[in-house]
């Protein structure tokens, strides 16, 4: 999720999203309430699983390192091109004064550790006319037509053709609605994808997109015949959203075709209740996917992360099936008895694998394969360009239960 440059209003109208409580509690300086802070205990019960990551290092980039003429921060998506050892790194910053970009970075994994980032370049976004996106000071009166304003969430590298997939989150309150995008290395726009109807932001109050709840997660088969992209929370008509001690909406994960450019089949997945009440209770608190990945063909990993005012962050990876769940891409409303959900299995509840601190993490990919055969995997966390929040990059050993 992306920062909205929006400051605490008195009295609220609407109860804030997390990234604008963040923003404001970050000029407020209200520690307790921020993420960043020690992990928290244990999610919720869960039945116990083998161990399946661990840890080989953590390290960071400053707070606003300046590179490039650009600020660097606001990493909401993450990839790794094994052909150059190279990773890539999406910003979902949607300032004024700076291009939608990714950049290009060297990250040293290995069974010994975990390297600092080493930024390589920084690369524009480019619209379907050959220009950088337009910032928001661009947007038009309500009832005008909008530009494409991006918000960057998820990127992914094919390497079948050389290509970037990656997602906007658009923009609900601009009725600017959520993207997935081929481009070039270069930054050169390549295609849109075509939505299914459902997902698309409409005039119809009470139905589609809500606010900063878009795309989130980008998933590439291995094959790269198809690209899964999943919603952060769920669709207004599908359900509420997670509240403590119960769950919300089922948020849909829906496949593309990149041969066709069109979906093909979606699924639903529940998650978790907020493991925590917020302090004071009524303040901002949220849990929703961040990202997903492919482990193979069919089955997926997907990251879960809460957050709740004045506690701080959750962040939970669970294991998924596609082939068990139904397809919904023919339902314009998910109804309870209709579908049949992803059952999940918990891979790992981050609070347990001895990380020093929690952030905000958007972006999980595969790296390296270590010389004992397992494969690593690697996250990064979005800042929202807030002093107390840090660009956290995390790097495990996954230990494959089906392989032991």
């Amino acid at each position: 999720m992306s920062t909205d440059n929006a400051s605490y209003p008195s009295p609220a109208p609407q109860p804030l999203r997390r990234r604008q409580w963040l923003q404001w509690a970050g000029v407020a300086t209200l520690g307790a309430a921020l993420p960043g802070c020690a992990p928290l205990g244990p999610r919720q019960p869960h039945t116990p699983s083998p161990r399946q990551l661990r840890l080989l290092g953590e390290s960071r980039i400053p707070y606003r390192h300046p590179f490039q003429d650009t600020t660097v921060g606001g990493l909401s998506g993450l990839d790794y091109h094994p052909g150059t050892g190279q990773w890539i790194a999406i910003s979902d910053d949607r300032s004024d004064r700076q291009a939608a970009r990714f950049y290009t970075l060297n990250l040293d994994v290995s069974a010994q550790g975990l390297g600092d980032p080493q930024l390589l370049r920084s690369t524009p976004l480019l619209a379907a006319n050959g220009l950088p996106y337009p910032g928001r000071q661009h947007s038009a009166a309500p009832g005008q037509p909008q530009p494409d304003i991006p918000d960057p969430e998820a990127i992914r590298y094919r390497a079948g053709t050389g290509t970037l997939l990656w997602t906007s989150e658009g923009d609900v309150r601009l009725g600017l609605s959520p993207a997935l995008r081929e481009i070039s290395l270069d930054g050169r726009h390549l295609r849109d994808f075509t939505l299914p109807d459902m997902l698309r932001v409409g005039s119809d109050p009470a139905r589609g997109p809500r606010k900063n709840q878009c795309f989130e997660g980008l998933a590439l088969t291995p094959n790269e015949s198809h690209a899964w992209v999943a919603m952060e929370g769920p669709l207004l008509q599908d359900g509420p959203e997670p509240r403590v001690g119960q769950v919300g909406g089922p948020v849909r994960l829906t496949r593309f075709d990149l041969r066709s450019g069109r979906a093909d089949r979606q699924i639903a997945y529940v998650p978790d209740a907020l493991p925590h009440q917020p302090i004071p209770p009524g303040a901002p608190a949220d849990n929703g996917l961040s990202e997903i990945l492919m482990l193979n063909a069919h089955e997926m990993l997907v990251l879960e992360r809460a957050y709740m005012s004045g506690v701080g962050l959750s962040l939970a990876l669970y294991r998924i099936d596609t082939r068990q769940a139904s397809d919904t891409l023919n339902q314009a409303t998910l109804q309870a008895g209709r579908f049949e959900p992803a059952r999940k299995t918990l891979v790992a509840d981050f609070s347990q694998l001895g990380i020093s601190r929690l952030d905000n993490t958007e972006g999980m990919c595969w790296g390296p394969t270590l010389p004992n055969g397992h494969r690593t995997l690697v996250f990064v966390s979005d800042d929202n360009f807030n002093p107390l929040q840090i660009t956290q990059f995390l790097a495990f050993e996954y230990l494959d239960p089906s392989l032991t």
